[in-house]
């Protein structure tokens, strides 16, 4: 399975999450904002970034184009609360690869985010 970063800085939301995604055999490191991201991404390998967008140090928009710049096509997920119409098409047009609203939909979530680990046929 994958390994992905959860960045999250609402302890709940991160849980719930990260308890998803363990289920399903995927191997989940969090950071709670900006700068552990970072550090997280600095010394470990990921397949995936599940990242929220109002997070400590910067938004997950600045650690976005940070990663950017040396990886064009690693799935970076936006994890947010900004579901009002047109919030998808913006964050699509800053460099994520997906979507996923909050609150997470336990039923759905695993699958929603699993749809973008897989590449492109």
């Amino acid at each position: 399975m994958a390994r992905i970063l959860l960045v999250e800085d609402d302890l709940w939301s991160r849980r719930l999450a990260f308890e998803l995604l363990e289920l399903r055999g995927h191997d989940v490191l969090c950071a709670a904002g900006v700068t552990d991201g970072r550090a997280q991404l600095d010394t470990v390998k990921f397949d995936a970034v599940l990242l929220d967008i109002n997070i400590p140090g910067g938004g997950g928009e600045l650690l976005l184009h940070e990663i950017r710049e040396y990886n064009a096509v690693m799935p970076v997920i936006a994890f947010t609360a900004s579901t009002m119409a047109g919030d998808r098409a913006r964050f699509l047009a800053e460099g994520f690869t997906g979507h996923v609203g909050k609150p997470i939909d336990v039923k759905s979530f695993a699958d929603t985010v699993e749809q973008f680990l897989t590449p492109p046929a």
